[in-house]
């Protein structure tokens, strides 16, 4: 008799399929519970750099180069041209003020200023003659008419005489009228007298005046001569050092020309170009600063220059303290520009990872320091050490601010440590 065969109710297969069915859901429901879906790289911690987020006085400067320079130059101009005949120094030295340095030689200014100071003295012998000649003209005049006045005097008394015999028929009407011309004659010639001799002084006084106005505008111009044979001598304006000289004696040199300059070295400036961007930022007293031997040292703005030239205007800076010791003319210096007072922010410093997020987003590094991971953030103004952060970071976070080259589509970095 056949037994009968009961079917399975779980087969082997059957209890392997759904096994692995629900394996696999557990699989897929583990991933998308547990499990990080993000796009990962793997990166080598010593290939990254990773800075902290602080909160400190931010300060809006930009960098530019200065120049050190004297603290005053001025150059030397021949006023007027001529022959070098001595040369009192070379370049290169140093010289006091008022020390001659050049001394030209123009004959045609020479003979000039002779010419002038010898109409000189024939105007002072003229005005001298002159002056001579009125007084002794007024002593000849007053002569002339204290004469007149005893003639007329002695005319009128013989008149008024005469009068009374003729008026007693004792004289003739001829005499008596004779004796009349004769009277109103010198009293006639005693006027004309008095007014030829007041024409004559007005004369002589206005010939006087003309001779002082000649003589005053030939000394002005003999005074100019006497001081244009003065510029023939280079004379330094100020102590310091003189720049090279190159003329040499016999050595023509015309008016205007360069010889050289001299340096102020009591004290030095700095002249810095910026950039034309800046320009209604930049204004004097706006300080700056640079590292120089080891120590950070001060500089102030003192004087703008507006003319735009290549893009960039210059500006000129002092040292507010005394000059670092070591400062050499001609010398470069790094110059922190400040363009805003000191004003707390979150900053992080500058790094590769701007040129490829412009500021918006940042990977933020983990506590444990095995990961870091993308974030959105908000920059604002940056200097040429930090960026300022406006938003998504907070002060002591650590963020990697080393190139983000490849890292576009990347949400989370792998810190590998060695």
């Amino acid at each position: 008799m056949d037994k009968k065969i009961e079917k399975k109710k779980w087969p082997p297969k059957r209890i392997a399929a759904y096994s692995i069915g629900g394996f696999l859901i557990v699989a897929v429901a583990y991933n998308l519970i547990f499990a990080d879906g993000s796009r990962k790289l793997n990166v080598q911690g010593e290939r990254i750099s990773i800075s902290e987020v602080i909160f400190d006085d931010y300060i809006d400067y930009i960098p530019v180069d200065g120049t050190v320079q004297p603290l005053r130059t001025v150059t030397l101009d021949a006023i007027e041209g001529g022959r070098v005949e001595k040369k009192y120094t070379l370049g290169g030295t140093m010289i006091d003020q008022g020390d001659t340095i050049l001394r030209l030689a123009n004959h045609n200014m020479m003979m000039a200023f002779l010419e002038q100071e010898t109409r000189a003295s024939d105007l002072i012998n003229n005005l001298q003659t002159t002056r001579i000649n009125l007084q002794r003209n007024r002593y000849t005049n007053k002569k002339i008419i204290s004469d007149l006045n005893y003639d007329v005097a002695q005319a009128k008394d013989r008149l008024e005489r005469n009068k009374a015999l003729y008026n007693e028929k004792l004289i003739s009407e001829q005499e008596y009228f004779d004796l009349k011309r004769n009277f109103d004659k010198l009293v006639a010639n005693r006027g004309l007298e008095l007014e030829n001799m007041k024409l004559d002084s007005i004369y002589m006084r206005a010939q006087i005046a003309q001779l002082e106005r000649t003589l005053a505008q030939t000394q002005r111009n003999l005074e100019f001569n006497r001081q244009n044979l003065k510029n023939l001598l280079i004379i330094a304006p100020l102590t310091g050092l003189l720049s090279s000289i190159d003329q040499e004696v016999g050595e023509s040199v015309a008016p205007g020309q360069n010889i050289g300059q001299i340096d102020d070295v009591q004290g030095f400036k700095v002249r810095a170009f910026i950039d034309e961007h800046y320009i209604s930022k930049v204004f004097p007293g706006l300080m700056g600063s640079f590292d120089f031997a080891g120590s950070q040292h001060h500089l102030e703005i003192t004087r703008v220059y507006p003319e735009v030239t290549n893009g960039q205007f210059r500006v000129d800076l002092r040292f507010p303290n005394e000059t670092p010791p070591g400062i050499r003319r001609g010398q470069t210096l790094q110059i922190r520009l400040e363009l805003s007072d000191p004003k707390k922010a979150l900053m992080i410093p500058r790094g590769g990872f701007f040129q490829k997020t412009g500021g918006n987003w940042i990977f933020v590094v983990d506590e444990s320091g095995e990961f870091a991971i993308r974030r959105d953030i908000r920059t604002g103004r940056q200097n040429s050490r930090y960026y300022e952060v406006l938003g998504g970071l907070e002060e002591g976070e650590k963020v990697v601010v080393s190139s983000y080259e490849g890292y576009d589509k990347i949400e989370k970095l792998v810190i590998k440590l060695n």
